[in-house]
């Protein structure tokens, strides 16, 4: 579904204020070399899992590197062309989805359709028609979506394993703590003087002071550096169903917006929450520097946000400069560190919509992957700064596929064309049912057969038809679908001009169709406005080309 405009008006007063509060200042941010990073990781955070390069077995390295480079070479990672703020701009990143076959991925008012991984245990499970998944792709590049499979195997593993320590040590410090607290407390107030104890209780009445503020201000909707309630996670084990491989090679790109809240650095992808994806699920991501081939690229690319959702819309109006120099300590050693962490890729965090705690900035090495764990992607935002080097991703996710996969929408058209009948004498066509709630629910399948996946897959999605040519066969049985679902619609139309009708319900007919048919115009006209106006079943649309050479 479309983003509401509500939603929209909303980011954007939360962002105004925002930018109101902070001024000309900027927000701290810590690094490594930093004091107090690990301190601020633990208890502002914790939801932020690193896995260093050595975590990962060798030989799984070399399969996804040389994976990667596969696909670039190959030209399957290619920009897409998003809506954000009611403007169409391309991505900084070049993109593919790679995942279960069937499934697609929603973001910024753009379906992605998945490139299938080639694996035993999947393959085969989606068939449609004739379609084959063993032969839709070419060897090579069957392989490497093998190779991510491998890495999502991986992933869907040892992410368990990360969730399972961090509970029994959870437990094991909640029993430890709740079993000797107060015997602490007491024997420690007793070896105390009366003057330390005075300045105790005031701190502990400041400390209570201050988490109400938070929640206040977590209530006026600017956030709170303090840890949530907990919430119920994820029962069961973590299935990926998608990976978005991205890649974006600095030194090719004209113009990269600065950071404008922290003074992080130039941003590869401004602060976003990842979105439609399973509540509570993790986000896994694999980050590999290498060497890119500089092409400067056509359009000045503006930075956007990766995965954002209704409820964030931080992305930085305005362009910050560095970060100031903190007072103190050595400055020349400080220096020389920040500038070695800035040359790495990093990921930066942040409590949303916050301008109290300190952001995180977290160098990638090649290798390097790291986790986004409980409900870190809900309360938090995060972006991508971009260091020296050319650089890959694949970003791992339990997507919300409930409305996304080929086989929901396949139901769907079935559930509409049941109302379709065909005389099988004369092949004459006719509409089981006449009732105004069945007529609207054939309308609402028919605009969604259209709108969300049709023109979404004309307008981008069939780019990678020459890659793999797996949606190609379940696409034109969408189509000749759609083609039937136009009938019904006009032989509706028919029953409700006909004067001569008897049908008593003719009005609520004509009122039925009347919003259906209003509301299609105004779908159509705004994919007209984006520059696909002649698109006819069975042709690309003409903006494709365009997409493509971007």
């Amino acid at each position: 579904m479309k983003r509401s405009d509500d939603s929209e008006r909303e980011k954007r007063r939360k962002r105004r204020r925002l930018l109101q509060e902070l001024g000309e200042q900027r927000i701290p941010f810590l690094s490594p070399s930093d004091p107090g990073f690990q301190q601020l990781w633990d208890s502002s955070y914790s939801g932020l899992a690193l896995r260093q390069a050595g975590a990962l077995p060798e030989g799984l390295h070399e399969r996804v590197r040389s994976a990667l480079t596969t696909l670039r070479r190959r030209g399957c990672l290619l920009r897409d062309l998003v809506r954000v703020r009611d403007r169409d701009v391309f991505t900084a990143v070049s993109r593919a989805l790679v995942g279960q076959p069937g499934c697609t991925y929603r973001y910024l008012d753009t379906r992605l359709f998945t490139i299938p991984w080639h694996c035993e245990e999947e393959e085969g499970q989606v068939q449609t028609e004739g379609q084959s998944e063993k032969n839709c792709c070419d060897p090579d590049l069957k392989s490497a979506c093998k190779a991510l499979w491998e890495l999502n195997q991986f992933f869907c593993t040892d992410i368990q394993h990360h969730k399972n320590a961090r509970g029994v040590k959870r437990k094991h410090s909640e029993t430890e703590n709740s079993g000797s607290q107060e015997a602490s407390k007491e024997e420690s107030r007793s070896e105390k003087p009366e003057k330390d104890r005075v300045q105790e209780e005031k701190g502990e009445k400041s400390e209570k002071e201050e988490q109400k503020e938070g929640e206040e201000d977590s209530d006026s909707g600017q956030g709170c550096s303090h840890s949530s309630p907990p919430q119920p996670s994820l029962t069961g084990p973590v299935h990926f169903n998608i990976t978005l491989i991205n890649y974006m090679d600095p030194a090719g790109m004209t113009h990269l917006k600065e950071e404008p809240y922290y003074g992080m650095g130039k941003m590869a992808v401004g602060w976003h929450h990842d979105e439609n994806l399973v509540p509570l699920s993790p986000v896994a991501v694999y980050s590999y520097s290498c060497s890119g081939e500089t092409k400067p690229e056509a359009v000045k690319a503006p930075v956007e946000k990766e995965g954002q959702t209704s409820n964030e819309g931080e992305k930085g109006g305005e362009e910050g400069g560095s970060r100031e120099e903190e007072e103190g300590g050595d400055e020349g050693t400080s220096k020389e560190e920040e500038e070695k962490e800035k040359a790495c890729w990093r990921v930066g965090l942040k409590v949303a919509w916050d301008i109290h705690t300190p952001g995180l900035a977290l160098p990638l090495q090649s290798g390097d992957c790291y986790y986004m764990t409980d409900d870190l992607n809900r309360t938090h935002q995060h972006c991508v700064l971009a260091g020296d080097t050319a650089r890959f991703s694949s970003t791992h996710r339990v997507a919300q596929c409930t409305t996304g996969t080929l086989e929901y929408i396949q139901k769907r058209c079935s559930e509409a064309l049941e109302h379709l009948h065909t005389d099988p004498e004369t092949g004459t066509k006719s509409l089981r049912s006449l009732l105004p709630f069945t007529l609207q629910h054939i309308e609402d399948i028919h605009n969604e057969v259209e709108f969300e996946w049709l023109r979404q897959y004309w307008f981008q999605g069939h780019r990678y038809a020459r890659f793999c040519s797996w949606w190609s066969k379940p696409m034109e049985r969408l189509e000749t679908d759609w083609k039937e679902m136009e009938r019904m619609t006009q032989l509706l139309l028919a029953v409700v001009e006909d004067e001569s009708s008897v049908q008593e319900n003719r009005r609520e007919m004509a009122e039925t169709l009347l919003n259906a048919l209003t509301d299609r115009q105004q779908h159509r006209q705004t994919w007209r406005d984006r520059g696909v106006e002649s698109w006819r079943p069975g042709h690309a649309c003409p903006f494709i080309k365009a997409v493509t050479t971007h």
